[in-house]
């Protein structure tokens, strides 16, 4: 489905990403881990070309038979949002906050599709409800939203037009544990809806034990580790990865040398 291909990413003074390949496969869930600072987002912003001017992406990501970063703006613009989705976890920046919910939908919906303006409500209303929130919301302002509806919306929109591919990038951090929770199931049911791919962009094992497929670690910039969830988690091979493990206290378990050093 999509292939990163020795990509490394720089500013004008030094790298963030070195030389990192991996691929995501139809339909699974591909969790992208590691501490802040470790490249996920900026791996992230690169796959949909959203890096800032001042970062130079090199390297291959190839979507089907297009090599992303080689695609012209308008190129990009045809694939980002259509056929590649984003949900951010600054779900309120992703928002004009005098702009109806409604506008937000007839603006996405009007530049990928031809509806006719009765349809193009029909279908953002329909997809308001099938994220659990009522068609009343069409009509009111992001102000009026808690945080976790905004993000319901956000995932509303990014998979409206049914993507091969959603990046969600750290979707749950600016939440609470309730709404977190209820957002990941959602974000769970809608894949298993449209069979999409997910690029889960996370520094929380605990959601990537329930969710992932596969992972892969990242630690300054190079992926260390990858593999299916299970064995990471219950056999890490890099000293970094069972670090991570040890930091999420539900998670200690999952490894049995965890604490072999304490238990001596």
């Amino acid at each position: 489905m999509l292939t990163v291909n020795h990509l490394s990413i720089a500013g004008r003074q030094n790298g963030i990403v070195h030389d990192i390949s991996f691929e995501i496969h139809e339909g699974e869930w591909f969790a992208l881990v590691g501490q802040s600072g470790s490249g996920k987002s900026m791996t992230a912003s690169a796959i949909g070309q959203l890096l800032s001017p001042n970062l130079q992406a090199t390297g291959e990501i190839w979507y089907e038979d297009k090599n992303l970063i080689t695609l012209s703006s308008s190129e990009m613009r045809q694939i980002r949002g259509k056929r590649l989705s984003y949900i951010f976890q600054d779900y309120q920046g992703s928002f004009t906050p005098f702009l109806t919910i409604g506008y937000h939908f007839e603006e996405y919906q009007r530049r990928h599709l031809t509806l006719s303006k009765t349809e193009r409500i029909r279908q953002a209303k329909s997809a308001l409800v099938s994220v659990g929130l009522s068609e009343e919301i069409y009509t009111r302002y992001p102000f009026q939203l808690s945080g976790g509806q905004l993000q319901r919306v956000s995932i509303a929109i990014a998979l409206l037009l049914k993507p091969d591919i959603l990046i969600a990038d750290e979707p749950t951090t600016a939440l609470d544990s309730v709404s977190s929770f209820r957002v990941l199931e959602l974000l769970s049911r809608m894949q298993e809806e449209t069979g999409c791919a997910i690029l889960f962009i996370t520094h929380d094992l605990r959601h990537v034990k329930k969710y992932a497929d596969r992972i892969a670690v990242m630690k300054d910039g190079v992926i260390i580790e990858t593999g299916d969830k299970n064995e990471v988690l219950n056999h890490p091979k890099h000293a970094y990865t069972d670090l991570l493990i040890q930091s999420s206290p539900s998670l200690r378990s999952l490894n049995p040398l965890t604490f072999a050093g304490v238990i001596r």
